[in-house]
C-alpha cells in the first residue's frame, strides 16, 4: 500500500479492522485522516497505527482511552530515539577525545541514577 488509501482499502487491508472500529478509532483521534477531495484517505502510517490499536484492543481489551495513552507514549519514545538518533549522529563526527569524555560523562551519569 503506497500514497493515500481510501476508508474502504484501509478496512480491507487490515484484518482486524472494521468500519466502525476506525470510525471510533478516528473519532479518538487514534488516527487522523487526511481531508482530500475524495474525502477522508490514509497514509501507510495510519495503517500500521491502526493494525497496531486492533492488536492491543483485541489482545489486551484495550479500550479507546487506553490506546490513546499507549499510542502517545510509543509516539514519544519514537521521537526520543530519532532525538538519540541525532545526537549519535553528531557525536560521530567529532574527534575521538571528545566522544571519549561524552561517554565517560554518560556512563557516570547514568550510575548515579
Amino acid at each position: 500500500m503506497t500514497g493515500f488509501v481510501t476508508e474502504e482499502e484501509l478496512v480491507a487491508a487490515v484484518p482486524r479492522l472494521t468500519r466502525t472500529r476506525l470510525l471510533a478509532f478516528v473519532e479518538a483521534e487514534l488516527i487522523v485522516p487526511v481531508r482530500s477531495d475524495r474525502g477522508p484517505v490514509y497514509r501507510q502510517i495510519d495503517r500500521a497505527r491502526a493494525e497496531l490499536a486492533c492488536d492491543l484492543a483485541e489482545d489486551f481489551d484495550l479500550h479507546e482511552d487506553a490506546l490513546g495513552m499507549v499510542l502517545s507514549l510509543l509516539d514519544q519514545l519514537h521521537g526520543v530515539r530519532a532525538e538519540l538518533r541525532a545526537v549519535l549522529g553528531a557525536l560521530e563526527s567529532e574527534r575521538p577525545e571528545v566522544r571519549q569524555r561524552i561517554g565517560e560523562s554518560v556512563y557516570i551519569a547514568r550510575r548515579r541514577g
